[in-house]
C-alpha cells in the first residue's frame, strides 16, 4: 500500500465502498450519485439525497462501510456497450449524462461491488474488499458543491473522507491537522492583531499596526539583500491605461482577472485598469532614456500594490487576495548575461529561504497553450532555463511542469517547505522575449548598433502577504527576534519605576528596537501576560534592583527561562545583534 499507484487504487476502491454505503442507509431510490474521485489525503463523493447531511450522520456512514467491508464482495469489472450503460443507470441522472457525452468510441466500463452496487469507472480497483480491511478512514467534512463546477447545475452533498494504509498513518496525519489548525494564520492573524479583513473590501487585507511592522521588517530585509545585489528600487502608478495592457498582452490574456475601470468614452480603448503585475511600469522606466550596453544588466525592483481579481469562493487569508504586493523585480539583459542574472536570482532566493530555515526545490514550466510570440524563440528560452538548470543542480534534479509557463515565457518556479513539511509555490524566474518586442524596447550595443534586451521577471516572496501567512503559520505566530513586531515588552513592577523603563525604552529605541511598554498600575503578572499572549520574544521586568544597578531582567518567550541582571548595555547589544544577523533563535544567556 506504500505504493503511490496502489494509494489511488485503494482510496479510490474506497470512494465506491462509500457510495454503496450511502445508498443502503438512504435507499436506492431516493440517491443520485455522480463522482467519487481520490484526492491527496483520500478521496470524496457527490451525492443528491433526501435531506442534509450532518455530522451526526457521520458514525453512521462510517459503520455501515465497515459492515460492506466485512462482507468480502468481490469486485467485477465489465465492458459495456453505451445502450447497455445507458440501461444500467437509466435513473441516475449524472451517470446518463456522463456516458452520454463520452465519444463515439470510447470503451465504457463498469464495476460491481458485490451483486448489488455498480458504478460506471474506467478503474483500475482491488479484486475483493477483503484487500481494503486494513484501511483506515475517516469523514472529514461534508461540503456543497456544483455538478461539473457549475454553479446554474445541480447543487450536491460532498462527502470528503481521509484514508490512509493502517491507522497510525491516520492518526500522524490527524495530528498534523491539528498541529496545521493550531497554526492557522487566519486564527493567529487576528489573535495577534496583525491583520483584518472587511466586507467593504474583500480579499484586501487591512494590516493593523502590529502586523505593519512585521511588513516592514521583512521589507527592510529583502532591500538590504537587494541593494547587494545591485537592484535598484522603483515606485509606479497603481492605475494604468487600457492601452499599454493592449501593448502587453494582458488585455488579451489576463482582462478576466483586472479590475476594470471604464472612462468617460463607450469604447474600451478609453479603459483603465488597477494592474495586475509590474511589468509595463519597469518597462516604461526603461524608455524614459536611450540605454546603452554598459548600464545592463538593469535590475529595477518594486514593491507596489497590486489588484489580481478573484472568485469569492477562492479567497484564502492572505494566502489568496485581491490586492497584494509582489516583492517584483525586471532585469534587462543581454542575451550572454542571461545565465549568470538566473544563477544570482537563485542565490538571492537561497540567501532569503535560508535565512528562516525553509528549503526550495526548482521546477521548470514550459509553453502553455495560450502563448504569445514565435515557437522557435519559445524553445530557445525553454532551452536556456534548462541548461542553468542542469548546470545548478544536475540533470533530472528538478521538476517539470509541461504547459504552465506564463503566456509570454517560459518560467522557473521555487518551491518551499515549511515547518511541517507543506508544499508552497512561492518565487518564480520568467524569461521574457516577447514584452521588449511588443514595447519595441532597445539599447545600443557596443558596436554602435541598436539591440534587443532580454527581460527577467521575478519575485522571492511572491506576494509579501501570503509569505508572511506562511511564516505565520511556519512560527506559529512567534517570530524570530527581528522579525517580531514588538520585540521587547517593558513592565515597570510599580509606577514609581516608569521613569527608569522609559528611559530604557527610549534607548532600545534610539538602537532601532521595537518596544511596548505598560506604565499603568496594573498587577505586573496581568502586565506579564498581555506580552507573552503578543508572542514578544522578551518581557524585561525592571524593579528598585534593576532601577538600582541599571540592569534589566529578561523573561525569555517559549517558557520558564530567565535571564537576571543583565547590564542594560549588554542586553541592548544582544538585541542589536539578532537583529543584525537576521536570528532564528533567541539568545538565552
Amino acid at each position: 500500500m506504500e505504493n503511490e499507484e496502489f494509494l489511488k487504487v485503494y482510496r479510490h476502491s474506497m470512494s465506491h465502498i462509500l457510495a454503496k454505503a450511502v445508498i443502503e442507509i438512504f435507499g436506492k431510490e431516493n440517491v443520485q450519485y455522480a463522482i467519487g474521485p481520490q484526492i491527496d489525503n483520500g478521496f470524496y463523493y457527490d451525492f443528491v439525497l433526501p435531506r442534509t447531511l450532518t455530522a451526526d450522520d457521520f458514525k453512521g456512514i462510517e459503520d455501515k462501510m465497515r459492515e460492506i467491508l466485512r462482507r468480502k464482495e468481490p469486485w467485477t469489472h465489465k465492458e459495456v456497450s453505451r445502450d447497455e450503460a445507458l440501461e444500467i443507470f437509466r435513473d441516475q441522472k449524472f451517470k446518463t449524462e456522463l456516458i452520454t457525452d463520452l465519444p463515439a468510441d470510447e470503451k465504457i466500463t463498469v464495476y460491481y461491488t458485490g451483486d448489488d452496487y455498480v458504478d460506471l469507472c474506467r478503474g483500475p480497483h482491488v479484486g475483493n474488499s477483503q484487500e481494503l480491511l486494513n484501511v483506515a478512514f475517516q469523514i472529514k467534512s461534508v461540503s456543497g458543491a456544483y455538478w461539473r463546477g457549475d454553479e446554474k447545475r445541480d447543487q450536491l452533498q460532498r462527502i470528503y473522507v481521509y484514508a490512509f494504509p493502517d491507522k497510525n498513518q491516520l492518526k500522524d496525519y490527524l495530528k498534523l491537522l491539528k498541529e496545521a489548525m493550531e497554526r492557522d494564520h487566519k486564527k493567529l492573524g487576528p489573535q495577534l492583531e496583525l491583520f483584518m479583513f472587511d466586507e467593504t473590501a474583500p480579499g484586501m487585507p487591512y494590516w493593523l499596526p502590529r502586523g505593519w511592522k512585521t511588513f516592514n521588517a521583512l521589507l527592510d530585509f529583502w532591500r538590504v539583500i537587494h541593494e547587494e545585489h545591485g537592484y535598484t528600487e522603483i515606485s509606479a502608478p497603481v492605475i494604468n491605461s487600457q492601452k499599454i495592457w493592449a501593448t502587453s498582452g494582458h488585455w488579451g490574456h489576463y482582462k478576466d482577472n483586472m479590475f476594470i475601470i471604464p472612462g468617460v468614452k463607450e469604447d474600451e480603448s478609453d479603459y483603465f485598469a488597477a494592474k495586475p503585475m509590474n511589468c509595463p511600469n519597469a518597462i516604461m522606466v526603461y524608455k524614459n532614456a536611450k540605454r546603452s550596453y554598459k548600464e545592463l544588466p538593469m535590475r529595477i525592483s518594486q514593491v507596489d500594490v497590486i489588484h489580481r481579481k478573484e472568485k469569492s469562493g477562492e479567497l484564502n487569508g492572505l494566502f489568496r487576495v485581491q490586492m497584494f504586493r509582489q516583492d517584483d523585480a525586471h532585469l534587462l539583459v543581454t542575451e550572454d548575461q542571461i545565465a549568470s542574472e538566473i544563477n544570482d536570482i537563485m542565490d538571492i532566493a537561497g540567501q532569503i529561504y535560508g535565512t528562516f530555515g525553509l528549503t526550495y526545490i526548482a521546477e521548470l514550466s514550459t509553453r502553455p497553450d495560450d502563448f504569445m510570440g514565435e515557437i522557435a524563440v519559445w524553445d530557445q528560452a525553454e532551452a536556456d532555463l534548462r541548461k542553468i538548470l542542469n548546470d545548478k543542480y544536475g540533470e533530472g534534479n528538478y521538476e517539470v511542469n509541461e504547459g504552465d509557463g506564463a503566456f509570454y515565457g517560459p518560467k522557473i518556479d521555487l518551491k518551499m517547505k515549511d515547518a511541517l513539511g507543506r508544499e508552497w509555490q512561492m518565487g518564480t524566474i520568467q524569461l521574457d522575449f516577447q514584452l521588449p518586442l511588443n514595447f519595441d524596447m532597445k539599447y545600443v550595443g557596443q558596436d554602435g548598433l541598436l539591440r534587443r534586451p532580454v527581460m527577467i521577471h521575478r519575485a522571492i516572496f511572491g506576494s509579501m502577504e501570503r509569505f508572511i501567512g506562511i511564516l505565520i503559520e511556519n512560527f506559529k505566530g512567534a517570530f524570530p527576534f527581528w522579525l517580531s513586531p514588538e520585540q521587547v515588552g517593558i513592565v515597570p513592577i510599580r509606577t514609581e519605576h516608569n521613569a527608569y523603563a522609559k528611559e530604557v525604552a527610549s534607548l532600545l529605541r534610539k538602537n532601532r528596537i521595537r518596544v511596548e511598554a505598560d506604565y499603568t498600575d496594573k498587577n505586573m503578572k496581568e502586565k506579564i501576560k498581555t506580552f507573552k499572549n503578543f508572542k514578544d520574544p522578551y518581557i524585561i521586568v525592571l524593579g528598585d534592583k534593576e532601577m538600582q544597578e541599571r540592569t534589566v531582567s529578561v523573561n525569555i518567550r517559549g517558557g520558564n527561562k530567565q535571564m537576571k541582571d543583565v547590564p542594560l548595555d549588554e542586553f541592548i547589544e544582544i538585541c542589536c545583534r539578532m537583529n543584525t544577523e537576521y536570528s532564528l533563535d533567541l539568545i538565552e544567556s
